[in-house]
C-alpha cells in the first residue's frame, strides 16, 4: 500500500520496562496525537510490575481508542516492532518509549513521508540521536526544559529540506509503508532481539533507490538507553559485524557522513534561531 495523503502513520511503541519514562511518553502522546489515531503500545514482557500496572490501567481507560498488547514471551525490540507494523496498514512510526515527542510531531513526519514517494524512512531532530542530534552533532545533549517552544521554533524555521542520511535512527524512525512492502521487515533471524537493525534496514531502503532522510522540521526528545538498551550507529560489537557482513560498506558511509557534516549549516540556522527566540536547548 502506497503512503495515502492525509492519513496519519500508525504509532507503535514497543516497550520494556523503564516505567518513568515510559508514563513521560504516554503523557506527551496523549497530549500530541490527534484523537482517532492508530497508537499501539506493546509490551514486550515486562517483568516490571509498576508498568504492566501503568500499561493496564491506559489499557481499562480506553485513551482515544489506542490498542495495547502484550507479548506472551520476550521477543526483544526487533521482534516487537515487527509485530507492531504487521498489526498497521500503512505508514508507522516506531517511538522508543524514552522519548518525549512535541506538538505537531506526528502531523510533520506525515508530511515528509508524503513529500517524496522516494523517500522510505524519515528521522526527526533530537537532543541524542547520533547524526541527528542538536546542538551538539554526534552526542547526547541534555532534553530541553521547555520542549513545546524548541519544536515551535524548529517548526517555523523552514522551510523543510529533508536532507539525506546514511541510516534512520531508531529513537524515532517513520517508516513509509511502501518501503515496508519492497524491503520487508526487521531482519530477526540476523539481528535476534537486536541491535542494528534500522541500520540493516535503511540499508536495504538505499539500495532500492529510496532515501532516508532527517525530517528537519520536527523535533522530538530522547532520553535515550532506557528501554531497550543501547542503540544507534554503532550498535554492539556482534551486531555490528553481522550488519558488516550483509553491508561492508556501511561503517565507511556513516563515517564518511559524519566528516562531512553536510547538517552543520542547516543544525547551525536551528541553533541561532532559537538563541533568538531565546530558548535555551543545551
Amino acid at each position: 500500500m502506497d503512503h495515502i495523503s492525509g492519513s496519519l502513520p500508525s504509532v507503535i511503541v514497543p516497550v520494556y520496562n523503564a516505567a518513568d519514562e515510559l508514563r513521560a511518553c504516554l503523557a506527551s502522546l496523549e497530549a500530541t496525537v490527534p484523537k482517532g489515531s492508530d497508537v499501539l503500545i506493546i509490551d514486550d514482557a515486562s517483568p516490571e510490575t509498576e508498568v504492566r500496572a501503568l500499561l493496564q490501567s491506559c489499557n481499562e481507560q480506553g485513551i482515544h481508542g489506542w490498542r495495547f498488547f502484550r507479548n506472551e514471551s520476550n521477543l526483544g525490540f526487533v521482534g516487537t516492532a515487527n509485530r507492531g507494523m504487521e498489526l498497521c496498514s500503512g505508514d508507522v512510526v516506531l517511538l522508543n518509549s524514552d522519548t518525549v515527542v512535541t506538538p505537531g510531531w506526528l502531523e510533520g513526519l506525515e508530511r515528509c513521508l508524503a513529500s517524496d514517494p522516494s523517500i522510505g524512512t524519515a528521522t526527526p531532530w533530537t537532543n541524542n540521536g547520533e547524526i541527528a542530534s542538536i546542538p551538539v552533532f554526534c552526542q547526547a545533549n541534555p532534553v530541553p526544559q521547555d520542549l513545546a517552544a524548541v519544536a515551535e521554533v524548529v517548526a517555523a524555521t523552514g522551510p523543510a529540506v529533508y536532507p539525506e542520511l546514511p541510516t534512520a535512527v531508531g529513537f524515532c524512525m517513520a517508516i513509509a509503508r511502501n518501503a515496508i512492502d519492497r524491503v520487508g521487515l526487521f531482519d530477526v533471524e540476523l539481528f535476534g532481539k537486536g541491535y542494528g537493525e534500522e541500520n540493516d534496514f535503511s540499508m536495504r531502503v538505499a539500495g532500492l533507490g529510496m532515501r532516508n532522510v532527517l525530517c528537519d522540521d520536527v523535533y522530538v526528545a530522547h532520553v535515550g538507553g532506557c528501554s531497550f538498551g543501547p542503540t544507534g550507529l554503532k550498535p554492539g560489537e556482534e551486531s555490528m559485524r553481522r550488519l558488516l557482513s550483509r553491508h561492508p560498506g556501511y561503517l565507511e558511509l556513516v563515517q564518511e557522513f559524519i566528516a562531512a557534516d553536510p547538517l552543520a549549516e542547516r543544525r547551525n540556522t536551528l541553533i541561532r534561531a532559537l538563541q533568538r527566540a531565546g530558548v535555551r536547548i543545551g
